[in-house]
């Protein structure tokens, strides 16, 4: 009797656990926190949950600010969750003085950069801030980049009166000390700025791109030496282009036609030793073009951030507007959409 007991509860305990891990899949990310202290049983069906069906997704971190002394006011910072679909408020500002205006790179660097101090975070809620010497040259829009946990590479938006307006330094997190090295390409001698080039790196590789005419160069941390440049314009109808990384691999996405006629916005996957392979993998549908438009009718340019497979595409111009894109593991785009952006249209929870 108690062994046909215990085979009817454990029956009952499967269907428990899968009804459990369907209404996990509808509740937000956050709400399921309190889940993890209720029981060993409901704990399993969580996890169950988040591993099948439901999965998580890379949040989407977006700050504001004023871009005028002094930088603390009105600045905010809020989170989307793809997962939930819920846009919330993170109420904590970073626990540094605001130096200079937020600034960011490799999607998770958060950096400030003022004549006499260089900030920096790069955990993914920015809890931790690092403090350090600002580099050798004064540069006013360098490209910034996370070459690993332990080094960051600036290069060079310097100004005019500096010797070399391309110079490179990488800061090292355990000495806290800087070293110059290879200047960038003399290729990049009137776009070296993070206004005017798009930056993409890797555990091996930082891609340095002019979005006007999609020269590349790239640099070997470990070498500390520039190759290229390479030009990734394959196709010539494409007038702006940016990139970043996916996984591990360099996607580039490129507008096509001209600002006052966007006929395409395209994805590419990049490979081989000149990144000569190129392999599309998905193209925006016309509906989401014409959002990321907005009121304009042109699109002269675009800002994408990337994490992990998730991308957020949006018009400087007209940021209401995100457009999301998911790449799947056959390394196609499995899904395409869009949502306003709370930080424009005040749709916090």
């Amino acid at each position: 009797m108690n062994k046909e007991h215990e085979e009817v509860q454990s029956e009952s305990d499967i269907i428990r656990g899968d009804v459990l891990e369907s209404i996990f899949c509808h509740v937000p990310l956050i709400h399921l926190v309190p889940v993890f202290h209720l029981s060993k049983s409901w704990n399993r069906a969580l996890f169950s949950s988040l591993r099948h069906f439901n999965k998580p997704k890379p949040w989407l971190i977006v700050h504001s600010q004023t871009s005028r002394p002094p930088y603390t006011t009105a600045a905010s910072s809020v989170a989307y969750d793809p997962r939930s679909n819920l846009w919330l408020r993170i109420n904590h500002h970073p626990p540094v003085e605001y130096v200079s205006d937020l600034r960011s790179s490799n999607s998770t660097l958060l950096y400030m950069l003022s004549i006499s101090k260089f900030s920096f975070s790069f955990d993914p809620l920015s809890l931790t801030w690092h403090q350090a010497d600002p580099p050798l040259v004064w540069r006013t829009d360098p490209v910034v980049a996370m070459l690993d946990r332990r080094h960051i590479l600036v290069a060079g938006g310097a100004c005019d009166f500096e010797d070399d307006p391309l110079s490179v330094e990488i800061y090292d997190l355990e000495t806290r000390k800087w070293d110059t090295c290879e200047s960038m390409p003399a290729i990049f001698e009137h776009s070296a700025a993070s206004m005017w080039l798009s930056i993409a790196a890797n555990t091996k590789t930082l891609y340095a791109m002019e979005q006007a005419s999609g020269i590349t160069c790239s640099f070997d941390p470990i070498s500390r030496i520039w190759l290229g440049p390479f030009d990734l314009r394959h196709d010539p109808n494409i007038y702006f282009s940016v990139i970043g990384i996916s996984g591990d691999n360099l996607i580039m996405l490129g507008l096509l036609g001209n600002s006052e006629n966007v006929k395409d916005i395209k994805i590419w996957e990049l490979k081989g030793e000149s990144l000569e392979l190129f392999k599309e993998i998905g193209a925006m549908p016309k509906e989401l073009v014409e959002k990321l438009k907005g009121e304009h009718a042109s699109l002269s340019s675009i800002k994408v951030s990337l994490m992990g497979d998730v991308l957020y595409i949006y018009n400087p111009e007209e940021p209401q507007e995100l457009v999301v894109c998911e790449i799947d593991g056959r390394r196609r785009v499995s899904r395409w959409g869009s949502l306003k952006n709370a930080t424009v249209n005040e749709g916090v929870g």
